[in-house]
């Protein structure tokens, strides 16, 4: 049976929009964070063997000077978050289609109504009777 909540290579299916979590976000700034400072200790072992193996001062010192800000670098770039996604508003704008304001109401009083209709059926109406069953409830408080 096929797990209608995951895709075929076992991924769930994306449905929407939303940003990653916290967790995973947090553990890509701490990689980032890693791999930054890991390159440090390359630039601290080459210049001292630039420097004492092959006597080139010069080029110890580009590299001590290179790993000096990557501390600084590697706090600043995981701290910041990824940038918030630009979402575009979905505002009402006005069809041209879209009907104007009625030039004049009219005003139909109920009595007129009712008039034009019997005058149109050409029958009178029957005042209507109460039953027993269209009596209002009794709220136990008569007498």
């Amino acid at each position: 049976m096929v797990n209608r909540r995951q895709d075929d290579d076992g991924q769930p299916i994306l449905i929407t929009q939303a940003a990653i979590s916290y967790d995973e976000e947090f553990a890509a700034r701490k990689k980032r964070y890693s791999l930054i400072m890991a390159c440090r200790i390359p630039c601290l072992v080459l210049a001292g063997v630039a420097g004492i193996g092959f006597n080139l001062p010069w080029v110890a010192v580009a590299f001590i000077v290179l790993s000096v800000p990557l501390p600084w670098v590697a706090v600043l770039i995981a701290n910041d978050r990824p940038p918030k996604k630009a979402e575009k508003a979905n505002r009402y704008r006005r069809s041209h289609q879209e009907l104007g304001a009625v030039p004049e109401a009219q005003i139909i009083e109920a009595a007129e109504a009712l008039e034009r209709r019997d005058q149109r059926t050409e029958s009178p109406r029957q005042p209507q009777q109460d039953a027993a069953e269209h009596a209002p409830p009794r709220t136990g408080t008569e007498g």
